[in-house]
């Protein structure tokens, strides 16, 4: 791993370990397919969503796509996933230009993973 890299990572989870979270009520769990469109590859985009979900307790997976955009499925209350999504349309390293959000159906995942 190069240096610039592992200094990426270190600031990237730095910056998601200090987002302070507002309190969630219980809410019915969901599932959505969101889609972030813009400059979002290459700037530890996919290791923010990650980092961030797991300290919200939310499942599912993140992906880079071949297109130049991040496809996520996220799982948890709606008020998780729309707080996760906010954080990272205001994420200032990236510039996320178009979110797309579809209902999917709710799966048996046990954590957040990154897709490679």
């Amino acid at each position: 791993m190069s240096v610039m890299k592992k200094i990426r990572e270190e600031y990237v989870i730095w910056h998601a370990n200090r987002i302070k979270f507002p309190v969630f009520g219980s809410g019915t769990i969901i599932r959505k397919k969101v889609i972030f469109s813009g400059k979002v590859q290459k700037v530890g985009f996919r290791l923010e969503i990650h980092c961030i979900a797991q300290r919200m307790k939310v499942t599912g997976w993140v992906k880079n796509v071949e297109d130049g955009s991040v496809e996520a499925e996220i799982q948890g209350e709606e008020s998780k996933i729309n707080f996760l999504v906010h954080c990272m349309q205001s994420l200032k390293r990236a510039s996320v230009k178009k979110v797309t959000m579809i209902d999917a159906p709710i799966k048996d995942d046990e954590n957040f993973t990154i897709v490679r």
